[in-house]
């Protein structure tokens, strides 16, 4: 009997500095699908050294473009991964169990450990941070999202215990720019959907967050970590309230 084969699925766009680690954590699949948005920088070079499947295209939107890349696997199984992560040795050994047919699910979620200047962060709610990432292929796709993506599975989903790395952020410089664009983009999304805007929501919404992170969720067990990661996403909140209150404003 034929051993199933695997796809592992990565979406790039400026990613020159973090696919390579990706890729490496990922040689042992039988196929390696890049589908990168017309990166400015070496991405594409980067990927090629792994790939010949390496897939230029205009940026679509999250969403879109992840389901692209499904489409574009041929493997039994794939594994949907984004550029700043990595698959642990632990996982890489779940994954091959559950191809050897141990696993009877149609698609399985894994903890992932973010990774924040330098250390894992295991409070405040980013731990264990279950993502759906392995499915059978034409069992799943990403629902349409302006942001905030994740694979919907057509039948039973399961879970692994082995973690996938994930190094987020760079600095803060990067999560400000990145909440920036996020915070646009879920703004834009709400209002869509009709979503209310309140004036008061530019103030409780951040600090229900800061205070569920760094408090509920104890945060502060990650030390500076956790207080920083705490007030900056308590500052994507704030962006994100203050651009619904001005969209609907206007």
């Amino acid at each position: 009997m034929t051993r199933p084969r695997v796809s592992v699925v990565v979406v790039t766009l400026n990613e020159e500095d973090r696919l390579r680690a990706c890729l490496l954590s990922a040689a042992w699949a039988d196929e390696i699908v890049v589908v990168d948005a017309e990166s400015s920088d070496k991405t594409v070079q980067v990927a090629r050294e792994f790939t010949d499947r390496v897939i230029v295209r205009p940026w679509p939107g999250y969403a879109a473009q992840k389901n692209f890349a499904l489409a574009q696997a041929t493997g039994d199984w794939i594994l949907s991964l984004d550029a700043d992560e990595e698959v642990s040795p632990a996982l890489r050994d779940a994954i091959a169990s559950v191809i050897a047919g141990e696993g009877t699910a149609d698609g399985y979620a894994v903890p992932r450990e973010n990774v924040f200047w330098g250390a894992v962060v295991r409070h405040g709610g980013l731990y264990p941070d279950w993502q759906v990432r392995l499915l059978r292929r034409h069992h799943g796709r990403f629902p349409e999202r302006a942001v905030h993506e994740s694979v919907a599975i057509e039948g039973r989903v399961a879970r692994l215990g082995a973690p996938l790395v994930h190094r987020s952020y760079r600095d803060v410089t990067d999560f400000l720019e990145r909440a920036n664009r996020y915070s646009t983009l879920a703004a834009a999304e709400w209002l869509a959907a009709g979503g209310r805007a309140r004036s008061r929501d530019v103030v409780l919404r951040p600090l229900g967050r800061f205070l569920s992170m760094y408090v509920v969720k104890r945060g502060f067990l990650d030390g500076w970590r956790g207080l920083l990661l705490a007030a900056l996403y308590a500052y994507y909140v704030f962006m994100r309230s203050a651009k619904i209150l001005e969209g609907a404003r206007r």
